[in-house]
């Protein structure tokens, strides 16, 4: 994935493994500062799933252990009940879904989900020192909830300010985050981007044989 898509989940609710923003070992955890505007539904949502992932990601248990399993399922379990991955991968995809087959679909949306949840689980070995603000909520022209936030850390020893804002809708009874923003710019978008350009090429299963070499990676 690019550096912008790792940012961008990196800034999504708790710290990732992410080696250009990973802070010094023994930084202290981040902070969530006092929110620039009332809090609504959205701003909720997003706040507590962060603290949720924030305080499951601060626990540390020794690599390989059945703690650290157990710790990586309940990662994985808190990212799928908030980031709607599903919904992320078929809007970046829709350009070229309708062309897909049940099984293509499928195959892809299994590969997205595990790349995705994978960055979220090796946030259980890093450390990041970022502080959260949130600045408000307001509705899209979709109806969809925006909720702001700004990211503010550090880069190369200096302040370093990112403006992320999650996507919003409804589902059930819940509010889960279907997009991304950084600085403007979302996994969607991003998404959808990269993928037309590696199919306009490779087609679907160069697309495929890409996200496996990518899983590849990421389990070594």
């Amino acid at each position: 994935m690019s550096r912008s898509l790792v940012v961008a989940l990196i800034a999504a609710l708790a710290a990732l493994a992410a080696p250009a923003a990973a802070a010094p070992t023994g930084t202290p955890p981040p902070k969530t500062e006092k929110a620039a505007a009332k809090a609504g539904p959205g701003t909720t949502a997003v706040k507590s799933a962060y603290e949720t992932l924030s305080g499951q990601l601060k626990q540390k248990a020794p690599v390989g252990s059945k703690e650290e399993k157990d710790l990586a399922a309940k990662v994985t379990t808190s990212v799928r009940d908030f980031l709607d991955i599903d919904q992320l991968g078929k809007r970046a995809m829709v350009d070229n879904w309708a062309k897909l087959t049940k099984v293509q679909q499928d195959q892809f949306q299994q590969l997205l989900r595990d790349l995705i949840e994978e960055n979220y689980i090796r946030g259980l070995r890093a450390n990041l020192n970022f502080n959260v603000e949130y600045v408000g909520e307001s509705p899209d022209k979709d109806g969809n909830i925006v909720v702001a936030t700004k990211i503010k850390t550090q880069r190369k020893g200096r302040p370093y300010t990112i403006a992320i804002d999650y996507v919003l809708v409804k589902d059930g009874d819940k509010l889960r985050a279907f997009d991304v923003k950084t600085d403007g710019v979302g996994l969607v978008e991003n998404y959808r981007t990269m993928f037309n350009k590696i199919i306009a090429k490779d087609g679907f299963d160069g697309l495929i044989a890409k996200m496996k070499k990518k899983q590849a990676a990421q389990g070594t």
